[in-house]
Parts: C-alpha cells; sequence; structure tokens
C-alpha cells in the first residue's frame, strides 16, 4: 500500500490541496452511494459501496479526514435522496465511521499491505459488531417493530448481512485504493509519496485477495437475493 502523501512533492500548496481532495472525494462518494442504490435491497437492508472510498480517504488523509467527508455525505443523502430522514442518516454515519475509522487507525500505525489488510479485517468485524448492535436501539423505532422481533432479526440477517457488505467492501477497498491514489496524484490532489510503496507498482497479492473477496461477497448477496 502507500505512505502518507508528503507536502513538498507538488508545487500546489498543501493547505489547498487537502480541501479540494476531501471535496472531490465527498463527490465521488456521492455518486457512488446513488449508484449503490441500484442494487436490490436485502429486505429492507441495502448495500452502500461508498464506504469503499471513504475508507481509502481515510488510507490517505487519516481517520478524521473519513469521519468529516461521512458526515458531509450522508447529510446531503438526507436532505436529497434519502427516504429514511434522521433514522438513516444515523445508521449510515455509524455503518462508515465504524468501518473507516478502525481500518484507517490501524493503517496509520502499520502503512504496509499487512496493516492495510488487518485494518479492513477489524474494520469488517467493528462494522458488523456495531451494525447488530444499532439495529436493535433504531430499527423497532423506524420500522415500528416489537425489539423482540429484531433481536431475532439479528443472527439470521442483520449479522450475516454487515459482515458479508464488510467483506465485499474490503475486496473493492484492495482494488481500487492504488489507482484512485494514482489518480488524484495525477490530478495534483495528492502529493508524491516518498514512503514505502509511492512509486511500485500493482501489488498483485492485494489485487487477488481483493478480487477473492469481493467475489465471495457478492456470491453470498446473490445467494440471500435468492438468485443463486
Amino acid at each position: 500500500m502507500d505512505s502518507h502523501p508528503t507536502t513538498n512533492a507538488s508545487p500546489r500548496p498543501a493547505n489547498a490541496r487537502r480541501p479540494a481532495a476531501i471535496g472531490m472525494l465527498c463527490a465521488v462518494a456521492y455518486v457512488v452511494m446513488l449508484i449503490g442504490q441500484l442494487i436490490p435491497p436485502v429486505m429492507f437492508l441495502s448495500y452502500d459501496p461508498k464506504d469503499v472510498i471513504i475508507v481509502i480517504s481515510g488510507f490517505i488523509f487519516g481517520p478524521l479526514t473519513a469521519v468529516l467527508i461521512t458526515v458531509i455525505v450522508d447529510l446531503v443523502e438526507m436532505v436529497t435522496v434519502s427516504s429514511t430522514g434522521v433514522y438513516g442518516f444515523i445508521m449510515n454515519t455509524v455503518q462508515t465511521c465504524s468501518f473507516a475509522v478502525p481500518a484507517a487507525l490501524i493503517y496509520q500505525r502499520w502503512r504496509t499491505s499487512k496493516g492495510a489488510v488487518g485494518g479492513l479485517a477489524a474494520a469488517v468485524a467493528s462494522m458488523t459488531a456495531m451494525m447488530c448492535l444499532w439495529n436493535y436501539i433504531i430499527t423497532p423505532f423506524y420500522m415500528g417493530q416489537p425489539r423482540e422481533a429484531v433481536a431475532a432479526l439479528l443472527p439470521t440477517l442483520f449479522l450475516p448481512f454487515n459482515l458479508v457488505k464488510g467483506t465485499i467492501n474490503a475486496g473493492l477497498t484492495l482494488l481500487l485504493y492504488k489507482p484512485m491514489v494514482t489518480a488524484l496524484r495525477r490530478a495534483n490532489l495528492v502529493a508524491p509519496s516518498s514512503g514505502h510503496g509511492g512509486k511500485g507498482g500493482l501489488n498483485w497479492g492485494m489485487v487477488l485477495l481483493g478480487a477473492a473477496l469481493t467475489l465471495t461477497g457478492a456470491l453470498f448477496i446473490l445467494v440471500m437475493l435468492g438468485v443463486l
């Protein structure tokens, strides 16, 4: 994977480069969220691929930037296309932050391929656990269902769905991280890196792992939808 971008390798000042990059990443995450809405939901649970863009943002700029982009995109989603209002905003924000923040924190500490994989594994576990808890808390109010009915769905619906969703997003992150960073550098939005992996080619081990995780998760989603 890549090291933190340095701040002296580009003619554009860092204090101008980062806001521009964040703005672009917010726009990309919003568009990816819209594309995700074309995927049929599993019962009332929807797959949201924007977490991939936001965790990559956290890998590049750190966990606080991931939180900032999450809040911005979720607020815009709430007032433009969402039908779930404040409940949807809360759940979307918890979901994305519980995925992106652990991954970014671990990758900040170990900026290697192993650090990225370990961070994403922690992200999947964190998001799955957090969404089970928050669905138990919020869904009875949102769906108008007794808490006992929601609790019965935790092991049979919420846990497997979020585990599969996190696995897909982890796989896509491994596949898209390098191309996204390369595109940002070519746009002069991220400075060239002088650290590990800054000028290297694709890490084919990470590409293969990402492809395997994405394909496996996609197959599980198709099974849950009754397609397979």
